[in-house]
């Protein structure tokens, strides 16, 4: 666990081969590996941009 509780978390060829096959409703790289990851590892993303719920994945609205 490193500081502040979080934990390190490595893209791995698993999560290329789903960004390959990942929707490009949103063009930005990396918020594409952010969904992978999330939706990999049941995570939630916390945003304000409303393109990462056309994915499927756990997203809390900030404001």
């Amino acid at each position: 666990m490193g500081p502040a509780g979080f934990r390190d978390l490595p893209f791995t060829h698993t999560d290329a081969e789903a960004l390959r096959a990942l929707p490009l409703h949103h063009r930005d790289p990396f918020d594409q590996m952010l969904i992978v990851q999330a939706r990999a590892e049941g995570l939630t993303l916390v945003s304000s941009d409303p393109r990462f719920s056309l994915y499927e994945v756990n997203v809390l609205a900030a404001s």
